[in-house]
C-alpha cells in the first residue's frame, strides 16, 4: 500500500512533534479479515506512518481475537480500536484515551494533538476545569461521535481526551460514526460532533467550550 501521508504532511507533523516530551505507546487492536474490519489495514498503516515521525512514539499491533485478555484489560471490544498510553521505562499508564475507528480527514488533527497531550502529561485545561475534575467521585465515560469531513469534531475529541488525561475518573473515546452505525443508532447520532456521556445519560451536540461539557457531565452524574 502506498504512503497515506505525503511528504508535506509528514514534515508538518515532524515539526509539530518536536514539542513531544515523554514517550508514548499506541496499542492497536485490529483484524486481518476485511469483511470483519474494513478500515483496520488503513488505520494500522496510518498509525505506523505517524509513529515513524518521532523517536518518542512506539506502536504495538495486536489481533483482537488472538489477544482477548489484553483487549479486555484495556476495555477494547471492537475493531479498529487503539489506545494512547504514557510510557515511562517499562511502565505504561492508561489515561483512558481511545479511538474507535480511523482518525482520517479532519480527525487526523485530533490524533496528533491527543498524542501531544499524553506526551506532555499535561491536559492544558483551565484551572476551573481541573478543580472540577478533582471533585469527581463517580466514573465519567465520554464517547465523541465524528465523521472525517467534520471540521468541528477534532476540538470535541481533544477536549474529551484532555479531561481523560486530567482525571482517572474519566474515559474518553472518539467513535467514527459511519464505521460503527449500530452505536450511532443506539445513541441517536444524526449530527456530529455528538458527545454521549455515561452511555446515554446525557448528550451534547456540537463542539462546546469546557464549561458546557462540564454542565452536561454534572447533569449526567445527577441521573446516575
Amino acid at each position: 500500500m502506498e504512503k497515506m501521508l505525503d511528504e508535506n504532511i509528514r514534515q508538518q507533523v515532524r515539526e509539530f512533534f518536536e514539542a513531544l516530551e515523554k514517550p508514548v505507546q499506541i496499542l492497536f487492536f485490529g483484524a486481518d479479515d476485511k469483511s470483519v474490519c474494513q478500515y483496520c489495514e488503513e488505520t494500522r498503516q496510518l498509525l505506523s506512518e505517524v509513529c515513524e515521525l518521532s523517536d518518542k512514539l512506539e506502536l504495538k499491533v495486536y489481533d483482537l481475537n488472538e489477544n482477548r485478555e489484553l483487549a479486555a484489560q484495556y476495555k477494547v471490544d471492537a475493531v479498529p480500536t487503539f489506545v494512547i498510553l504514557g510510557k515511562d521505562g517499562d511502565t505504561l499508564t492508561d489515561y483512558g484515551i481511545r479511538y474507535k475507528g480511523i482518525p482520517a480527514g479532519h480527525e487526523f488533527t485530533s490524533l496528533v494533538n491527543s498524542i501531544l497531550i499524553v506526551s506532555r502529561r499535561d491536559s492544558g485545561l483551565s484551572k476551573e476545569t481541573r478543580e472540577f475534575l478533582k471533585t469527581l467521585d463517580k466514573p465519567v465515560h465520554l464517547q465523541v461521535f465524528v465523521t472525517p469531513t467534520c471540521p468541528y469534531c477534532p476540538r470535541a475529541v481533544v477536549l474529551a481526551h484532555q479531561m481523560a488525561l486530567e482525571s482517572p475518573m474519566v474515559e474518553a473515546e472518539m467513535v467514527e460514526a459511519m464505521e460503527f452505525p449500530e452505536l450511532s443508532d443506539q445513541y441517536g447520532v444524526s449530527g456530529v460532533p455528538h458527545t454521549t456521556i455515561n452511555f446515554g445519560a446525557e448528550h451534547m451536540v456540537g463542539a462546546a467550550p469546557e464549561h458546557m461539557l462540564i454542565d452536561h457531565i454534572q447533569r449526567a452524574l445527577a441521573r446516575n
